[in-house]
């Protein structure tokens, strides 16, 4: 059963297919984009390529030969998208025609910055292939790269024309990939929806096979579309799509910190969700047991809940100095005001911060 959520937006609504084997959903949006006369090009992470020789025929079967990229962190690099800009050219792309990313959240990330920006902008779908990118990149339209400052320094708000989420994808999935996009979920359901933290507290482990993911992935989707819908280029001063951002501000530090390369993203985010519901804590706002239930079910799902190996803490608080929430030199982080309720917080004094990370394992 293939289940349709539409995100609305003023300029560019579109839907979101969420089921199992859309394999002809896929045919039938191609066929109908190429009836119209339009150009349809691929952008794939070769992994995915490789473990689905079939999907490769078809994109193959589409026209033209895809791009191949790497799914891994340092694909997200100005080297990489001057590469991509190169393929574009190369296939001679105009302003008609229109790219898909069959990825993770990496290729989608970089192939939407690319499709923004290449000719002033092209028209892209996501058909997202991790767990983690059909729950979160995939949808709203934030896409970009990272520079050595940072992790998406460098993008743009570019929505796709459509998202295709086919949980099939999800069986070849390696579990540490799994697990990542775990996390995201359970930041949804931390920051807007309790029952859905507690369905996920309440099954230990969960399978890309188990009967009630396609529903956990629906709702996440339902609710970033949303906030999306409400703030979709993340202009209010509080709240609004920077609730997304839950866990991220610990997460993208530490992703920097480790070059890309101790922590997934979604571990990353993770150990973010535990450092933020102590936050939560120390501001009064969640007491030890809701705490302790945040960190157990982040542990249960796969992923950390201290630093595998000591950080500098010095290095974390200077990473985070420049993620992009901050305003005016004072960091932002987002909080829960209880579970299924978050908010921003404004200057947070660097202590605090200290503390936070120290009591994780930092040095």
């Amino acid at each position: 059963m293939t289940e349709i959520l539409h995100v609305d937006l003023p300029e560019r609504s579109y839907p979101i297919y969420i089921g199992t084997d859309l394999g002809d959903i896929f045919i039938e949006v191609t066929s109908r984009l190429r009836r119209d006369g339009r150009r349809v090009v691929v952008i794939a992470d070769q992994t995915v390529a490789r473990l689905y020789p079939d999907l490769l025929k078809r994109v193959v079967a589409l026209g033209g030969k895809p791009l191949l990229l790497p799914g891994n962190e340092r694909t997200k690099s100005l080297a990489v998208l001057g590469k991509t800009y190169d393929w574009m050219a190369g296939e001679m792309l105009d302003r008609h025609s229109i790219v898909f990313a069959i990825g993770g959240g990496v290729i989608g990330d970089l192939t939407g910055f690319a499709a923004a920006s290449y000719l002033r902008g092209l028209d892209f779908y996501q058909v997202p292939t991790s767990l983690l990118a059909m729950v979160d990149s995939s949808v709203g339209g934030k896409t970009g790269i990272n520079l050595p400052s940072g992790k998406n320094m460098v993008g743009a708000f570019w929505q796709p024309r459509g998202v295709l989420v086919d949980t099939a994808f999800l069986e070849k999935l390696p579990a540490r990939q799994f697990a990542c996009g775990m996390a995201e979920i359970i930041k949804y359901g931390l920051l807007a929806d309790a029952d859905l933290f507690h369905q996920v507290e309440r099954t230990p482990v969960w399978r890309w096979n188990h009967p009630g993911l396609p529903a956990l992935i629906f709702e996440c989707c339902a609710i970033k579309a949303s906030i999306v819908a409400h703030d979709e280029r993340e202009t209010r001063p509080s709240g609004g799509r920077a609730l997304l951002n839950l866990g991220h501000t610990f997460g993208h530090a530490l992703e920097k910190v480790t070059s890309y390369k101790g922590y997934g993203h979604g571990e990353a985010v993770g150990l973010g969700l535990v450092l933020a519901a102590r936050l939560s804590q120390k501001l009064g706002w969640l007491n030890a047991k809701e705490v302790e239930r945040v960190e157990k079910t982040v542990h249960a799902s796969g992923l950390p809940v201290r630093l595998r190996q000591p950080v500098a803490v010095s290095k974390l608080l200077a990473a985070m100095k420049l993620d992009k929430k901050v305003r005016d030199g004072k960091l932002r982080f987002i909080a829960l005001r209880a579970i299924g309720q978050a908010e921003t917080v404004d200057d947070v004094p660097e202590k605090t911060i200290r503390s936070l990370w120290l009591q994780a394992g930092a040095r």
